[in-house]
Order: structure tokens, then C-alpha cells, then sequence
């Protein structure tokens, strides 16, 4: 592997890699404490539109897990960075959470089912089968189709939930039309999350439990890539993939002597 520039801002997803079902995953809170101690750049990510920044702070918070606000960064604030790129003051209709409509209040989005320039879908726990059809219909009529992320289920205590991506099929057999996911694998998120922070991607790294999204945006963005194996993804998996993570380790644990 050709030489790479040191690392001076780091980029980590939330789950299976800093905590596993709500419990803290052994070196989270000594890695994150080694971050914030020397100042470089960093990011929590998630691909759940749920929650806003603050809500996950609070959240993290009662983990034992200190990540300040300014420091998390959601497939919402994603979606909202490129729609106010795309079509700066724009409307959506949204089916989603406050994470997703607090995110798009904050960039001067209009919030409507008349005539919107977007379909916004992002995770609720509350999927209705009137909303889908007014999407159904709204995309029908030219609303351009944008979904948070494209993860088909969600965890939870009883078992996977239906999750966006799964949603986000059912409204394109309706359509024919296909969104735009804005969340990972998309390196999008990794783009404007590095932007957030005045962060560049020769100099980051990527840190995540899965290949198909944490290390596969992670690798199109340019960066460094951590995989661990406190998630969803085990050794034997990694060769099964036409694509490697620039070193696989046990955990987080492994990596806050390389801060």
C-alpha cells in the first residue's frame, strides 16, 4: 500500500463500533476522551434520521460517551447540506423525525404538501400508509425523490423494523421513480461531514463495522479506512468483498494509540 499522510481528523460510526445495544463497547469513551484532548477534527456519524445532534449527545451522555454536539453528524444534516446546495430555499414534504425536519427547518426549507420541489424520506418509528401514498402521488406529479439512507432495516429489542431503504422501494414500485440516498455508502455524507469540521480526506480516516457502508464510503471519499469487528461484520466476511479496508482490528480499543 503506497504511503498515506498521517492521520489528523478522524470520522467513526456510532453503531457497532462505540456502543452495541445501548451499552458503551469497551475503549469508546477512551478513545473519544483521547480526541477531544488533542483537538483534532472529529465526527460521530449515524445513518439514523431519528434523532437531532442534540438528542444523540443527550443519549450518548447517559452512556457514559461525551461527543458534543457540534461533533455528531446524521444522514439528516446530510440530506439538508445537499438540498441546500441543490435548491437553496426549497419545500418538502417529509416523512421523517425531528432529526430530518429540524435539520431541514434550519437551512430555510418550507415544510408543505402543496407542490413541493422534494420528497424527503428519512426513519420513523410511525410509517403510515397515508403518507406513503401522498408521496406516491406527489412524486407522480414531479416532486424529486430524496431518501436520508438506504438501510432496509432497523434495529430494535423485538427484531429488525422496516427501516428507509425498505420504505424507499415500496414508493419507487409505486413511482418508477428512484431517490437519491444522501446517507452512507453515499461519500457524499463523508464529503460534507469532512467540510463541517474544515477537515481533508488524504489526512482522515474512516471508522466502522460494516464494508458496505462504513468502508465503502469511507474508500470513496479518499480516506483511511478502520474496520472493526465489534458489529455486524466478521473476519471471514472482509474477503468476500471486491474491496479492503485499509487494516481490519478486534475494536476501538485497538486505535486510540494511533490518536
Amino acid at each position: 500500500m503506497a504511503d498515506r499522510k498521517p492521520i489528523e481528523s478522524w470520522l467513526t460510526d456510532m453503531d457497532g463500533v462505540l456502543i452495541h445495544e445501548g451499552v458503551p463497547i469497551p475503549g469508546a469513551d477512551s478513545f473519544l476522551k483521547k480526541l477531544r484532548e488533542s483537538g483534532r477534527p472529529f465526527l460521530v456519524l449515524t445513518n439514523n434520521s431519528i434523532y437531532t445532534p442534540r438528542d444523540l449527545h443527550a443519549r450518548l451522555r447517559r452512556m457514559g460517551l461525551e461527543v458534543p454536539i457540534e461533533n455528531i453528524w446524521t444522514s439528516a444534516l446530510a440530506t439538508a447540506r445537499f438540498l441546500d446546495d441543490q435548491r437553496p430555499d426549497g419545500s418538502a414534504y417529509v416523512i421523517g423525525e425531528a432529526g430530518l425536519t429540524t435539520a431541514l427547518h434550519d437551512i430555510g426549507y418550507i415544510l408543505t404538501d402543496h407542490e413541493p420541489d422534494y420528497v424527503v424520506l428519512g426513519e420513523t418509528r410511525t410509517y403510515s400508509f397515508e403518507a406513503m401514498t401522498k408521496a406516491v402521488r406527489l412524486i407522480n406529479d414531479g416532486a424529486r425523490f430524496i431518501c436520508t439512507n438506504p438501510d432496509e432495516t432497523g434495529p430494535s429489542v423485538e427484531g429488525p423494523l422496516p427501516a428507509t431503504g425498505a420504505v424507499a422501494a415500496l414508493i419507487t414500485k409505486a413511482t418508477g421513480k428512484q431517490p437519491y440516498f444522501a446517507g452512507k455508502p453515499n461519500p457524499l455524507m463523508m464529503r460534507t461531514g469532512l467540510n463541517a469540521i474544515g477537515a481533508h480526506s488524504e489526512t482522515s480516516a474512516m471508522i466502522g463495522d460494516r464494508m458496505d457502508t462504513d468502508v465503502l464510503a469511507g474508500m470513496e471519499a479518499g480516506m483511511q479506512t478502520f474496520l472493526v469487528l465489534t458489529g455486524l461484520t466478521r473476519p471471514e466476511d472482509v474477503d468476500g468483498f471486491p474491496y479492503r479496508p485499509s487494516k481490519v482490528v478486534d475494536s476501538i480499543a485497538d486505535l486510540v494509540d494511533r490518536i
